[in-house]
Formats: C-alpha cells, sequence, structure tokens
C-alpha cells in the first residue's frame, strides 16, 4: 500500500543526524543465513542484535534506509507500560505474567540505556517523563495508575503533581494534573536507531537498504525470501514491517491498520525561554483519547505531536495546524515560526492490543505497537528472540490475545476508526 521512498523524508530528526547517515549497499546477490529479520527499524535491530550475539547468521533486508519509519519519526518518548494498558494484558495472561511483562518494559528502558553507553551512542538522551491530564475528570485515571502501579505492579516511583503545583514543571493553563516518572526517558530517536545500526553491524550482521522483500515461501525444510531478482534462503524469518507489512503477509496486515500521525517543530526558542515552558525539560503527554504529546529538543525548540488519520493524507497546512494545537497548550507561542512538520504512520490494531507471534517455529513477528514502540519494541524482540533460541516461552503468553482482522480491510477499517475518533474526540471535550 504504501511506497518506501529512497531517503529519509524532510525532518528535524533527518536534518539534525546527516553527520550519522551512511548508505548500505542493496541485494546484490542470493544469500544462504540462518535468519532473515525484513526491516530495519527498532524491532528489526533488536532482534538481529540478539541472535548475532546467539551466534546466529543474520541478514536485514530493508526496502528504504535504516530507521525509515516509525523508528527514526517518532516522538522520541521512551515509556514504560505498554499502549493497551496493563490490565488488559492481565485479563489475557493473569495477573503474574502480565507483572512480567510490566517488569520487562522497566528492564528495557535500562537495556537500551546500557546499549547506549556501550555503544556511544550520542542521541541526546534526558531523563524524566510527565503525563498531564487535561480534564478534570481524568486526574483521577492518574492517580488510579499510581495506585495499580504500586498495589499491582510493584513501581512506587510514581509522583502525582497537583494543580496548584503544575506550574513548576509546565507553564500552560491547560493541564489540571500530573504524574512524573523518573524512569521515562526522551531520546532522538534517527540518531539512536543509525547508532543502534552500527552496534549491530559490528556483531557481523548484513544490513541491506533499498533491498525490498517482495514475498516468502516455506519450503520443507527452509524459507526462501524474495527481495527483486535475488533470493535469501533462511532457517527462519523476522517480519519486523509493522505498518508497511503489507502485501509480504496479508495475514499479518489484515490484523492491523496504518494511521496516520503528525509532528511539528518550532524555531530555535533559546533556552531561556525552553527552560520557563518545560522547566525540569520532562517529555511530556496527555491523557486524551486523541492524545498530543511534546518536549524539547537539544537546541531549544519545541517538538510537538498529534493529530491523526484514517482515511490517508496529510492535513493541509500541516505548519499551520500544528502550530494551532501548540498555542493550545502554550499561547505565548502562537506566532512561533515553524520549521519542520511532517507524518509518518503507526500500526494499530483492533483492541490496541499488541500482536506478537509466530507460525510452526519459522516465522516470527512482533507488530501493532500501536504509536508506544519505543520500548515495547525491545521487550517484543527479547521475547520473539527468545523463543526462537528456546530460551524461554514468553511468546507464548501473547497466543491468546485475539487482534481480528479490521473488516473491509483498510479502505472500510479506515472509515469506522475515522467514525470512532470522532465519538472519542468528541468526548475528549465533554
Amino acid at each position: 500500500m504504501f511506497r518506501s521512498d529512497p531517503d529519509y523524508i524532510d525532518s528535524y530528526y533527518a536534518a539534525t543526524s546527516r553527520h550519522l547517515q551512511s548508505t548500505r549497499p542493496s541485494l546484490q546477490q542470493n544469500l544462504d543465513v540462518d535468519v532473515c529479520v525484513v526491516g530495519a527499524g527498532f524491532f528489526g535491530l533488536y532482534s538481529a542484535m540478539e541472535l548475532a550475539k546467539a551466534g546466529k547468521r543474520v541478514a536485514i533486508v530493508e526496502a528504504s534506509r535504516i530507521g525509515w519509519g516509525a523508528s527514526g519519526r517518532n516522538g522520541g518518548q521512551m515509556i514504560i507500560g505498554f499502549p493497551c494498558g496493563m490490565q488488559r494484558l492481565k485479563g489475557v495472561m493473569g495477573q503474574e505474567r502480565a507483572k512480567r511483562m510490566f517488569d520487562a518494559s522497566r528492564e528495557a528502558v535500562a537495556d537500551i540505556r546500557g546499549i547506549m553507553a556501550e555503544h556511544r551512542i550520542d542521541c541526546d538522551l534526558v531523563q524524566g517523563h510527565l503525563e498531564v491530564a487535561v480534564l478534570q475528570r481524568r486526574v483521577a485515571d492518574l492517580t488510579g495508575w499510581i495506585e495499580e502501579c504500586v498495589n499491582e505492579w510493584g513501581y512506587d516511583k510514581l509522583q502525582l503533581v497537583e494543580k496548584k503545583d503544575m506550574p513548576r514543571y509546565i507553564d500552560s493553563p491547560r493541564f489540571q494534573a500530573g504524574i512524573i516518572d523518573p524512569e521515562g526517558c526522551h531520546i532522538h530517536p534517527l540518531k539512536y536507531v543509525l547508532g543502534l545500526a552500527r552496534a549491530v553491524e559490528k556483531l557481523g550482521v548484513s544490513i541491506y537498504e533499498q533491498s525490498k522483500a517482495d514475498r516468502y515461501v516455506e519450503k520443507a525444510d527452509h524459507i526462501e525470501v524474495q527481495v527483486g531478482p535475488h533470493t535469501v534462503r533462511c532457517g527462519q524469518l523476522v517480519l519486523a514491517t509493522n505498518a508497511y507489512v503489507d502485501k509480504l503477509d496479508p495475514r499479518l496486515a489484515s490484523r492491523t491498520l496504518p494511521v496516520g500521525t503528525f509532528i511539528g517543530v518550532t524555531a530555535p526558542l533559546g533556552e531561556a525561554m525552553a527552560r520557563s515552558l518545560i522547566p525540569h525539560n520532562h517529555a511530556v503527554y496527555d491523557n486524551q483519547f486523541i492524545l498530543e504529546y511534546f518536549r524539547m529538543t537539544a537546541d531549544h525548540r519545541l517538538l510537538f505531536g498529534g493529530k491523526c488519520t484514517y482515511l490517508g493524507g496529510t492535513p493541509p497546512n500541516l505548519p499551520a495546524a500544528m502550530r494551532r494545537n501548540i498555542s493550545r497548550v502554550f499561547p505565548q507561542l502562537a506566532d512561533v515560526r515553524m520549521d519542520y512538520a511532517w507524518g509518518g504512520h503507526i500500526d494499530i490494531t483492533m483492541r490496541r492490543m499488541p500482536d506478537w507471534g509466530q507460525r510452526n517455529g519459522r516465522v516470527f513477528w512482533a507488530q501493532g505497537f500501536c504509536g508506544h514502540g519505543l520500548v515495547p519494541t525491545r521487550v517484543a524482540a527479547k521475547v520473539v528472540t527468545d523463543k526462537m533460541l528456546r530460551k524461554s516461552d514468553e511468546l507464548d503468553w501473547f497466543a491468546p490475545i485475539v487482534n481480528p482482522p479490521f473488516p473491509g480491510g483498510e479502505a472500510i477499517g479506515g472509515l469506522m476508526q475515522a467514525v470512532g475518533m470522532t465519538y472519542y474526540r468528541a468526548r475528549d471535550f465533554v
């Protein structure tokens, strides 16, 4: 459905990581490897890293550039937990296993920071995260999450910020309360994914860019992945395509819907203004159903994300549209210049549940990160590769999750989601 362009989109991330970008060759010959990974985003690279450490011969084929999709253009917020909420995971796999997954998300944040340190990946890492409530009635959701974390998940580090104290953390009249999570972080995701790719290559993994996997065929004792005129023969296959799986695996594609989401970045505000708006430099997101998220960049710009489209296309005059959203949060920036604005696609499942699994011990995947993938992709890679390497069966815990196909495919599914989002958008303001 989507065309993978040969180069990065015109984003703040691409513009500020030129010195780190180097092209890899496209696949020019047939290959015979233990594992073929399709997709060089976070999940694909993490999976390749774990498999290579275990001695597997791994090749990654990427239709465009490393981190070209969501991995290299997202909001850069590292948040523990899962997009569906922990109670929904608990309902499927039980308290003990759900707690193990919550703990795994915390471990993933530590793992990611460890990778940055070990491989000297400079990606503008900043500690601290703030979730905020726009509506007074949703303050209860914040306090409820704090109690749930303490009572069910053994996590007692969240700190409630009451309305009277909010100006200490954000200079905006919009928010009623907040939660500080000291384990949350924010980063420059494209710098990180490029550094991650270099680390993976040092382990002996081959990465081929501009090498789109067109189809794969399961044979009696191996899998053949067709990449243009060439074939990658492998014992196991990891599908790390997310919103871009499309015709490579129609069964998987039917269970997710690509949703457009957008980010705008202002002109530099200066350190004083940046510190006045978000004094502790937290990454921030609200708890509306149609949420918005924002943070400061290393050069003191406001990076602001939100909006979504289920029917394709980009909102007209995207920079102006993003500035309007910014001015609702920060009226003092009503006339700010917008230097960058871009969009991309996330993959959502019908019920916002993770879709992680395998077929016949040979084809493995993780998708349905629902716009919250920076940390869960690390969890997924560990869970999936541990199953591939026969280290654990945690992947089987996700088998009972039912992610039904979107009715009528992307066209009808997108229309249904758009209608649903209109309803929830209205609920966000009543």
